[in-house]
C-alpha cells in the first residue's frame, strides 16, 4: 500500500493546520494582566536634537508632558536630564530600522509610569533646551497608549529643530567706539551642545553662518565669517559707524541656516556707540 493511501490528504491537511493553531506566533499570544483595572504602563520619552544628540544636562535638558486628550488632563510632567548619548553609537554607527540609537548607551530620558485604564490617546509635548530660553523649541506627538503595554529602549523620540547660536564678543551692551575696528565672534552648537565646527559630524561647510551689522531694524552690512579652532568660535571684522548714524547703537546678529538639515538658529545682541574712549578711572 503507497503512503498516499495510508495518510489521505484531507488527514495531512488537518494535521498541519491542528499544529498551527496549538502553538500560536508570539505576537498572537494575550498578554498576561488582569482583564480589568488600571495597569500600570512605563511610558520612557527621548527629547533629541534634530540630526544631532540627547538634549541632556549640558544644556538643561528638555521638560516633557504627557495629556490625555480626551480629557485634557495631564497625566506626567517633568524634566529629561542626564547624558547626551554616545556620539559614535549615535552619528557614525549604522541602524536597522528597528534597533535601537538612543538606548543601546546611557542617555537621557523621561519616563513615566502611568495607570491605565483604557485604550488612551495622548499627547506628548517637549520644550528645551532649558538652559537656553532664546533658542528652545517645541515638538509634540499624539499617539494611543495601551493599558500595560510599555514604551521603553528609545521610547518616544521627539526632535527638537535649531541650533544654539551665541555672541561673546563683544559682550552685549558693551560700548562700541565710533570707527574702531572689532571682531565679532560667536558660537554655533547644536540644541544638544555638540559643537559645529568644519570637518566634524557637524560640519559648518554645510552649513551657511554669517554675521549682520543693523541700525534699528535696517541691515547695512553683512560679514564673513571664518571659524577658528583656538577658540572654537566664528569671527569676522567690521568697523562700528558714527554715533550720527546710529543715534541708539547698533545690533551684531549672526546666523545659522542649514535648509537641507532645517536647522536654523539666530543669536544677536545690541550694543550703543561712543564717538570717543572714555577715560580710565584714577586708582
Amino acid at each position: 500500500m503507497t503512503p498516499a493511501a495510508l495518510f489521505p490528504f484531507g488527514m495531512v491537511l488537518s494535521v498541519f493546520l491542528s499544529s498551527c493553531w496549538a502553538t500560536p506566533a508570539q505576537s498572537q499570544t494575550f498578554p498576561e494582566f488582569p482583564l480589568n483595572g488600571p495597569q500600570l504602563t512605563t511610558v520612557l520619552v527621548r527629547v533629541v536634537a534634530h540630526g544631532a544628540m540627547v538634549l541632556g544636562r549640558d544644556v538643561g535638558g528638555a521638560r516633557v508632558t504627557i495629556t490625555n486628550v480626551a480629557t485634557g488632563r495631564i497625566l506626567a510632567t517633568g524634566l529629561q536630564q542626564g547624558d547626551s548619548g554616545d556620539q559614535n553609537q549615535i552619528m557614525r554607527t549604522p541602524h536597522m530600522m528597528e534597533e535601537p540609537i538612543y538606548s543601546s548607551r546611557p542617555s537621557a530620558a523621561f519616563t513615566a509610569m502611568l495607570d491605565l485604564q483604557q485604550p488612551t490617546l495622548v499627547e506628548v509635548l517637549a520644550e528645551g533646551p532649558l538652559a537656553y530660553p532664546a533658542a528652545r523649541q517645541k515638538a509634540s506627538k499624539t499617539l494611543l497608549l495601551i493599558p500595560g503595554q510599555n514604551l521603553t529602549h528609545d521610547g518616544i523620540v521627539l526632535h527638537l529643530y535649531g541650533y544654539l547660536v551665541e555672541i561673546h564678543q563683544p559682550k552685549p551692551q558693551e560700548p562700541l567706539i565710533a570707527k574702531d575696528d572689532v571682531t565679532l565672534r560667536a558660537s554655533v552648537r547644536t540644541l544638544s551642545g555638540s559643537v559645529v565646527r568644519p570637518h566634524g559630524d557637524w560640519d559648518s561647510r554645510k552649513i551657511r553662518i554669517y554675521g549682520e551689522v543693523l541700525i534699528g531694524d535696517r541691515i547695512v552690512e553683512r560679514l564673513q565669517m571664518f571659524y577658528d579652532e583656538a577658540s572654537r568660535t566664528f569671527q569676522a571684522p567690521f568697523f562700528v559707524p558714527l554715533p550720527t548714524e546710529a543715534p541708539e547703537g547698533i545690533t551684531l546678529r549672526v546666523v545659522a541656516a542649514d535648509p537641507v538639515g532645517s536647522n536654523f538658529g539666530v543669536g544677536q545682541a545690541t550694543f550703543p556707540i561712543l564717538s570717543e574712549r572714555l577715560p580710565e578711572k584714577r586708582r
